[in-house]
C-alpha cells in the first residue's frame, strides 16, 4: 500500500523511544512473504496501537516494540516499512 502520508505520521523506525503510536499501513510488498507473515503473526496490522521500546546496541537494531501486552524485536528495515501516526501527548 502506498497511500500519501497524512500530516504527522512517519514510518516506525524513526519513531522516538517510549512513544505510543497507532499504526496507519503497512507496506506488506516490500516485505518477504515469510517476513509479512510473521509480523501479521504477531498482530500487526493498520489501526493496532503500537509503543517504541529499545533500541539494539548495534546500528540501532533490532527494535522492540509493545504490540498489545506482547514486546516483538523486529528488524529497522521491517519497521520501516511501517507507517505510524504518533499519539499526541
Amino acid at each position: 500500500m502506498n497511500a500519501p502520508f497524512a500530516m504527522h505520521e512517519i514510518h516506525l523506525d524513526q519513531i522516538k523511544l517510549g512513544t505510543s503510536a497507532r499504526i496507519v499501513a503497512i507496506d506488506w510488498d516490500s516485505l518477504d512473504a515469510p517476513d509479512a507473515s510473521r509480523l501479521r503473526d504477531f498482530g500487526f496490522d493498520e489501526g493496532v496501537a503500537i509503543e517504541a521500546l529499545h533500541l539494539g546496541p548495534f546500528g540501532r537494531d533490532p527494535m522492540a516494540v509493545r504490540v498489545g501486552r506482547m514486546t516483538v524485536a523486529i528488524r529497522r528495515k521491517h519497521a520501516a516499512a511501517i507507517r505510524v501516526l504518533p499519539d499526541r501527548k
